[in-house]
């Protein structure tokens, strides 16, 4: 399998190749396996982002790069993490190859610009959905994949234990954020003066911060137990969480067809943790007769159907995306659970699954 590649920004815009006018079948039809090949979800060549990936062979996916936990390049230059590992599953159930990804490294600001030009296919970079980025952002927010909240980080020795101890210092934060926003709106609504120092990105950030050039700096939580846990400096994360910050994928708009592809995607990650099914025991359910378990993974039943969507998907894109990338479980777990160097416990979390009291909830694949 080759290596994942992972770029910076081109700055030539990707030319998508139009194609005809997608004809899709009725959803939730079965289709009979005979001698021909399954339909592979009633799509034609279709026109727009499904087409386009088809026809590059690639994902061109969106990433911070800058973010342990998310998405940063390994000690062999391979991007890691929960959010590349979405970018994954993406392509494994598209392209039938978790590694057929072309990683793009952004910036806050650079980020719907690329997804609005066509440079990326989805953005996966730790974004918040907002009324004013679905409104003014050409852009539309599929499920969320991680629940998280504002937070600020101080070095270990501050004096600094709450928010009213912010008063009078200078903040660092991203530019063009959520962060930067709610940064602003919180402290003043509390009545804590303070300096903002903002940065375009993390590299430029955490230094400035380390070495003291700010008093503490503020992201999502998640964010900031990434950066902790590359840190060789010591920090300690307030208690209070100022917002909420739900992230996810990020499409653009007027793309229907491939919104429920990446929407799809994500909640065949949630069903499969809920079956039980996992990388490594997937091989046990591919002679299931729950026909639930038969619909999802694409088998073939007793009378010699297979379950067509009409989403577009090849009908075992489910277990490319588990054998390959891994139920949603399995990727939090490897890259922000509780035995890894950010340590967020899941168990409890609005991060569970909603079984276990979270809110991950997969609509019914019937």
């Amino acid at each position: 399998m080759r290596m994942t590649k992972w770029s910076k920004l081109p700055a030539a815009m990707l030319a998508l190749t139009l194609f005809g006018t997608a004809c899709s079948s009725d959803g939730g039809e079965e289709t009979t396996n005979g001698d021909e090949t399954p339909d592979s979800g009633g799509q034609d060549a279709g026109a727009g982002t499904l087409a386009a990936v088809l026809a590059r062979g690639t994902l061109n996916c969106g990433v911070s790069g800058q973010l342990p936990g998310f998405s940063a390049p390994d000690a062999n230059g391979v991007m890691t993490g929960f959010d590349a590992d979405f970018c994954r599953a993406v392509a494994a159930a598209v392209l039938g190859d978790a590694e057929a990804v072309d990683f793009r490294e952004l910036t806050a600001q650079e980020r719907f610009t690329a997804l609005q030009s066509g440079e990326i296919d989805v953005l996966i970079r730790n974004t918040t959905a907002t009324s004013t980025r679905d409104g003014v952002e050409g852009a539309t927010f599929q499920p969320t994949i991680f629940y998280d909240g504002q937070g600020f980080m101080v070095l270990e020795g501050s004096d600094i234990q709450t928010l009213a101890d912010l008063e009078g210092t200078t903040i660092c934060v991203l530019s063009g954020t959520t962060t930067e926003l709610n940064l602003t709106s919180v402290l003043q609504g509390l009545g804590i003066s303070f300096t903002p120092a903002p940065f375009a990105d993390n590299n430029q950030l955490v230094p400035a911060y380390e070495t003291g050039q700010c008093d503490a700096m503020t992201t999502d939580k998640s964010g900031l137990a990434g950066l902790k846990s590359a840190s060789d400096v010591g920090h300690r994360i307030l208690a209070e969480t100022i917002s909420k910050e739900p992230l996810g994928p990020a499409t653009r708009d007027g793309d229907s067809e491939w919104d429920q592809v990446v929407s799809w995607v994500i909640f065949g990650t949630f069903q499969a943790e809920e079956f039980g099914i996992t990388s490594a025991n997937l091989d046990s359910f591919l002679d299931s007769d729950n026909p639930e378990i038969q619909r999802f993974l694409g088998l073939t039943t007793e009378d010699g159907t297979i379950y067509d969507s009409g989403l577009g998907f090849p009908a075992d894109w489910a277990q490319n995306v588990i054998s390959q990338v891994g139920n949603y479980g399995e990727i939090y777990e490897r890259h922000v659970g509780a035995n890894t160097a950010l340590g967020l416990n899941r168990e409890g979390s609005l991060n569970a699954l909603w079984t276990e009291g979270g809110l991950h909830y997969p609509w019914p694949f019937r």
